[in-house]
């Protein structure tokens, strides 16, 4: 397996145990390919979910730019709600993960087709 396969398997079973449900593998190995290079660095595979600029940074980089949603209060709501899913006192918050939770909160799977 190559490294990216071995982080989706990571990712994947990530989401079973810290969120309890098996996600779509092809949405998640389109999302993990999406965050390209990122994912290989510890620093940039985690997402700070304590730091504001991080949390705007995931506003404008990926909701905005990525999945062409329009900015208003309800994108940082969102990934509020996520941060809240995955576990305030989980200190590895994966940043493929978030992106899978967000474009599925959303509905806009249609993006990775």
């Amino acid at each position: 397996m190559s490294k990216r396969d071995d982080l989706i398997a990571k990712y994947a079973a990530d989401m079973q145990d810290k969120l309890g449900h098996s996600p779509d593998m092809d949405l998640l190995t389109k999302v993990v390919i999406g965050c390209g290079p990122s994912i290989y660095s510890d620093d940039a595979e985690t997402v700070a979910a304590s730091d504001p600029e991080e949390l705007e940074r995931i506003k404008n980089n990926y909701l905005v730019k990525k999945l062409g949603l329009t900015d208003g209060p309800a994108l940082m709501d969102a990934i509020q709600s996520v941060v809240a899913k995955y576990g305030t006192s989980n200190r590895n918050k994966y940043r493929a993960v978030v992106y899978y939770m967000l474009c599925q909160h959303f509905g806009r799977e249609s993006i990775y087709a």
